[in-house]
């Protein structure tokens, strides 16, 4: 490091008084201060004798088109080979011409949303197109100009390399680099920052199969590396200090040999996020997901979950505070297969009866094949149980549809509560034509009506995407 920057004193404070004289933050936050020039030596010695971590003053406003590896090399000529080098996302966006005219910030944040997370009133949580999950998608309409907006770098890990190269090509030197980003935390008030991009730095540090002192085996420990150096630079470069680059130094082992694998290697796809949505979106998603399911993978079904799903089932309205479902568990192969063959012979008889062709017999009967391949299968019944006799037809015809729209709400609760479990269902109707051989083939009550039949599973793939409708089509508004 040059004299000018190096100073633990002043030279280093123009982190200034504001952010503090570096020789008292550097105290703050190690163990021992690792002297300017100092060589931050191997792993052992490096991370024994604690870090270093100061911000570098004396860079200029950031334009679009500057080299940034060249205007930090300048500002902070004293790096050395294992330092990590922290860098605010918010001068790469700039250097990278990131700015970009937007009198509504909002139809930016539409642009750069692939998913929305979670939505509470103009607060967007969502998905941007470089993966992450942050607050807006990451667009910035402060420390730019009136009319404009910031939007994250285009490759984040792509900017660390060319950062890096660029000091490695300055000072030949070593060095690990982060672009860091502020983020909120979903159990954690206030904002930290976070590693969006990385190049030279093992981003994760993965403990898994080693022991703690105890000897107990470590099995889910996969320690953030990079947002923990991300957050240790932004205690010296604060929020309004002007300070957007900080150094850390005597931390050498988190320094990679070759490029490292990226700050990407940190996002935790969708598929994998237990918390992918919020409450509202996760009720509206639960109900678009809903989807029949027709064919079906050779794992088995998980009881626990049909019975989750069956509880939420039984939350449904219904007249009269009854409750008048039931749901038939067809567990075993034997029990669906005796179901199924009596229904098949009982579904022929009538198509014989219609005068069809046993061509055509053959080709309906095989509809019923998404019943006898899936692994496990659900016979809902609807039950009187607390309706009311009137002795007049008409209101006795009402009273048995108010069940039978209870029943159906009962069957749409549990085929949401499949997909909630993430289990692909099919709801057939077929039992409802033959209720007597249902009945008898499963020893029900006479009282009990099977309101068909639901196949469940695991996917075999993908449902196709779903046709948009026009909810407006279908209402009227008096």
């Amino acid at each position: 490091m040059s004299g000018e920057s190096a100073e633990l004193g002043e030279g280093s404070a123009g982190v200034g008084k504001e952010s503090g004289d570096v020789g008292e933050e550097s105290a703050r936050v190690s163990k021992r201060a690792v002297e300017p020039g100092e060589e931050s030596g191997g792993v052992g010695e490096g991370f024994a004798g604690g870090y270093r971590v100061w911000a570098v003053p004396g860079l200029p406003e950031v334009q679009r088109g500057d080299d940034l590896a060249k205007l930090i090399a300048t500002a902070e000529p004293g790096l050395a080979d294992g330092d990590v080098v922290i860098v605010t996302s918010k001068i790469v966006s700039k250097a990278e011409g990131r700015i970009v005219p937007a009198d509504d910030r909002e139809a930016a944040i539409d642009a750069e949303t692939v998913r929305v997370v979670a939505r509470r009133g103009p607060l967007r949580i969502v998905e941007n197109r470089q993966g992450l999950v942050m607050a807006a998608a990451g667009v910035d309409a402060s420390n730019t100009p009136a009319g404009t907006v910031l939007l994250l770098p285009e490759d984040p890990d792509g900017s660390a390399r060319a950062i890096r190269d660029g000091l490695r090509d300055a000072l030949g030197v070593d060095v690990g680099v982060l672009v860091t980003d502020t983020f909120g935390r979903p159990w954690r008030s206030g904002l930290t920052d976070v590693a969006i991009g990385a190049a030279g730095v093992r981003v994760l540090d993965d403990l898994r199969g080693g022991t703690d002192a105890y000897g107990n085996p470590l099995s889910a420990t996969v320690v953030a590396t990079a947002d923990e150096l991300a957050a240790a630079g932004d205690l010296v470069k604060g929020k309004a200090a002007g300070l957007p680059v900080a150094v850390v130094r005597g931390l050498a082992h988190v320094v990679a040999g070759d490029r490292g694998e990226g700050a990407r290697a940190m996002v935790r796809g969708a598929r994998d996020d237990m918390f992918r949505l919020g409450t509202s979106e996760a009720v509206r998603e639960a109900v678009a997901q809903r989807r029949t399911v027709r064919a079906f993978t050779d794992e088995p079904v998980d009881p626990g979950a049909v019975r989750r799903a069956v509880a939420l089932a039984v939350t449904a309205p219904a007249p009269h505070h009854t409750t008048p479902w039931r749901f038939v568990l067809l567990e075993s192969e034997a029990a669906r297969g005796r179901l199924l063959d009596a229904m098949r012979d009982a579904w022929i008889a009538d198509l014989r009866r219609d005068g069809k062709s046993e061509e055509s017999i053959a080709k309906r009967v095989r509809r019923g094949d998404v019943l006898r391949n899936a692994p496990y299968l659900v016979v809902p019944c609807l039950v009187m149980d607390g309706s009311h006799t009137y002795g007049d037809a008409r209101r006795d015809a009402a009273e048995r549809e108010m069940f039978v729209v209870a029943a159906g709400a009962g069957v749409q609760n549990f085929l949401v509560g499949l997909a909630g479990e993430r289990l692909g269902s099919a709801w057939v109707s077929s039992t409802m034509f033959c209720r007597d051989v249902v009945r008898e083939v499963l020893g029900l009550p006479e009282e009990w009506d099977p309101m068909g039949a639901v196949a469940v599973g695991h996917p075999a793939e993908e449902p196709r995407a779903r046709a948009e409708r026009d909810a407006g089509s279908f209402i009227e508004v008096r």
